[in-house]
């Protein structure tokens, strides 16, 4: 049996038309029909019957997917692994982040890491906070990078770090020592309070300062680099993590403004199913360069 005749079953199967199947192959129509005849011979029954220009599954071949499927699977990961070998990779790292995460210390740890441990194959899957300790929970992933602590007694949570949180305005243009103090009202209520990119702390927050600034106008902005650069081209104003303005800051891009308001504290947690070596090994990597 030849895994190119179960991957032509499967796109078959999809897609229901032999001509169509040779398409996405980029094989011809009679190779097509050839493997099909051959996985069949092989297997002892029909897996395909026609109904008008169209080949239909047959009860064993509807039954025969699920098999198809985790064989190629299997298939595919021993051609991965073997790839990543001859690579020089001699172990592999799976890593879900949040969107915050992954535009703050992140690239600069991972470029530090990848460049001591050169034999960690690494990957990365940018996840919001609420679905990455689903992955950790399903192995999917080694571990989880999250804005949101883990709920499941089963896994194991750790805070990285906490983060101030700071009102965010545009630079106005004006130099610092000569430039009038910024007015925290006057921001607020000139400009659109730009809200909800951060999982935790929008609910409370927007509620107290609907209670103190009642006509300041929001709109919602999910991703923070989206809101950074409404930031930084005039579209409003909001209160940000200062690990994921920082750059901004210093730059000048942007100003960090006194505030009234009692503001919370962002946290950054990693999330395991397994404390094993390797996730040992890159959390006191990561341990090192906690802001």
């Amino acid at each position: 049996m030849e895994f190119s005749w179960i991957n032509t079953f499967l796109t078959a199967a999809i897609n229901g038309n032999f001509r169509k199947t040779a398409e996405l192959l980029y094989i011809s129509q009679p190779s097509v029909t050839v493997h099909i005849q051959n996985l069949e011979k092989e297997l002892g029954v029909r897996l395909f019957e026609r109904e008008g220009r169209k080949m239909k599954l047959t009860e064993e071949g509807r039954r025969y997917i699920p098999h198809a499927k985790a064989l190629m699977e299997i298939y595919q990961k021993g051609v991965d692994d073997l790839q990543s070998f001859s690579q020089g990779y001699t172990s592999k790292l799976s890593l879900a982040i949040s969107p915050l995460i992954a535009d703050t210390i992140l690239p600069f740890v991972l470029k530090k890491y990848m460049t001591i441990h050169p034999n960690v194959e690494v990957s990365v899957q940018v996840l919001e906070s609420r679905d990455i300790e689903r992955a950790v929970q399903t192995d999917d992933i080694d571990i989880g990078l999250s804005c949101l602590p883990s709920k499941d007694p089963d896994l194991h949570c750790e805070v990285l770090y906490k983060d101030e949180v700071k009102l965010i305005a545009p630079h106005d243009g004006l130099d610092a020592e000569s430039a009038p103090p910024l007015d925290e009202e006057e921001i607020l209520m000139k400009s659109y309070l730009l809200t909800d990119n951060h999982p935790v702390y929008w609910e409370t927050l927007s509620q107290e300062v609907k209670h103190k600034f009642p006509y300041v106008k929001m709109m919602k902005v999910s991703q923070i680099h989206i809101t950074k650069r409404f930031i930084i081209e005039g579209l409003g104003v909001s209160f940000l993590p200062i690990s994921t303005v920082r750059r901004e800051l210093l730059e000048g891009w942007l100003l960090d403004v006194p505030c009234s308001i009692t503001l919370p504290e962002a946290y950054t947690y990693a999330i395991m199913k397994y404390n094993h070596s390797k996730q040992k090994e890159f959390m006191r990597f990561l341990m090192n360069y906690r802001i």
